[in-house]
């Protein structure tokens, strides 16, 4: 039997087999990520957060009303003089006195505090926003790479189980000339151990990939026994150009995004603390009822409500020079914000380029592995010829086999390479995309 034929069989029963289990895309995987990860719903939570603190009434504009209620009793033993000489006195004097109403109290001016203060909270809804994309990038970034692992994982897979149909071939082959005289009983012994060898493989390889799946089904928060196949093709985008990439990063890159958003803030916190140099107005007003009963005195009991009303105004006039040092070191955080911008812009850079750097290497290994793999199995076609007719020993045959393994690992480990590079480009960027 002729290796392509032996090969035909298995790829006949490994697509068979493959139809029996469900088949997970790459984009089902992220999709089915977006909704369930934890990592995600938890920044998606936050995010919620920051839009519910979104208000009028959070910056300090609105009224604020406050519904009054205040008792008290008293029992005392009293004794009151009088102008004209006459005392009186009662033990046990009962004091009685109940109020009760609505005031309400509203800030008109505070120095323009309370603008900045709502800017503020709407910026800190745009950082909760960037903070989600950043985590979904994060973990779409994690479930490709970790998908495209396990494609990389069974295609090793794959070409053990054929290497183990060819071992087995081997043995035959080697049992038969054994048989007629024309091979020792050593050489059928090594077969079996290189039979062994490559079954062991095959079960250490299997675990491998099993647990592979059971990472990508935690990534997607779902069952770690879900068994499912994946798409065997990994398309490796081969296009892309530095300068585009980089153009790309400046408005699509979450953290340089978040230092737009961080300057603006510190831009924010400055004009809330110059606030505080300026008058704080507030208007006050109320409706109160108040009910007073006294043993002694000169009124046993009286009642009274109406509308109180009027305005307070304050300014700091010195407080040990604090504001002078607030405000300078808000204005610290503006120029700390600014180096930090550019900072992470350079770090940025240099991290976009030295992946690009690692991409296009990849990419060339990946299509020089590709030639390699075609020429490992034309020589294992050739030498299983030979060996089936007896020119070659079993040694130069199981020489030619592994060669073959190693070409295909290599091939798969330089196209990971070469995928997760992509991958890694398109993170930094802030854009990730995926194929089929």
């Amino acid at each position: 039997m002729k290796l392509k034929v032996l090969l035909s069989i298995f790829w006949g029963l490994y697509i068979g087999l493959g139809y029996s289990q469900d088949v997970l895309t790459v984009q089902q995987a992220v999709e089915i990520a977006l909704e369930n990860n934890y990592d995600i719903r938890l920044s998606q939570n936050d995010l919620q957060i920051a839009k519910e603190n979104v208000t009028y009434g959070n910056a300090g504009m609105l009224p604020t009303v406050t519904g009054n209620f205040s008792q008290s009793n008293s029992l005392q033993n009293s004794t009151q003089v009088q102008n004209t000489g006459v005392e009186r006195s009662l033990d046990n004097a009962k004091n009685n006195s109940m109020t009760y109403g609505v005031s309400i109290g509203w800030t008109i001016f505070d120095g323009l505090g309370m603008f900045s203060r709502y800017e503020t909270l709407k910026e800190l809804e745009k950082q909760g926003d960037i903070q989600l994309k950043k985590t979904i990038l994060t973990q779409v970034s994690d479930v490709i790479s970790t998908y495209y692992t396990i494609v990389e994982q069974k295609n090793i897979l794959m070409a053990l189980d054929s290497t183990i149909l060819i071992s087995k071939e081997r043995l035959r082959t080697a049992e038969n000339r054994y048989s007629i005289g024309k091979a020792s009983k050593l050489e059928v012994l090594n077969v079996k151990v290189n039979l062994n060898t490559d079954e062991s493989a095959q079960v250490k390889q299997t675990e491998v990939v099993k647990n592979l799946k059971i990472a990508l089904n935690n990534l997607m928060a779902r069952d770690l026994d879900i068994d499912f196949d994946v798409v065997e093709d990994v398309q490796v985008d081969e296009g892309l150009v530095f300068a585009d990439l980089l153009d790309k990063s400046k408005t699509h890159n979450p953290d340089l995004l978040a230092l737009g958003i961080a300057k603006r803030l510190a831009d924010l916190e400055l004009k809330t603390v110059k606030a505080n140099r300026y008058p704080t107005i507030r208007l006050n007003g109320g409706y109160n009822f108040a009910e007073t009963e006294s043993s002694l005195g000169f009124v046993a009991q009286s009642n009274s409500r109406g509308l109180n009303y009027g305005i307070t105004a304050s300014i700091n006039i010195f407080d040990g020079f604090n504001q002078r040092r607030n405000e300078r070191i808000a204005r610290i955080r503006v120029d700390n914000v600014d180096l930090v911008a550019s900072q992470q812009q350079k770090e940025i850079e240099s991290s976009l380029l030295q992946a690009f750097q690692s991409y296009q290497t990849n990419v060339a290994l990946y299509r020089l592995e590709e030639k390699n793999v075609q020429i490992a199995k034309q020589n294992l076609n050739i030498t299983m010829d030979k060996f089936r007719i007896g020119t070659i020993s079993s040694v130069e045959f199981r020489d030619a086999q592994e060669n073959y393994i190693q070409a295909v690992t290599r091939y798969n480990s330089s196209k990971l390479q070469a995928k997760l590079s992509e991958t890694l480009l398109k993170e930094i960027v802030g854009s990730i995309g995926f194929e089929d």
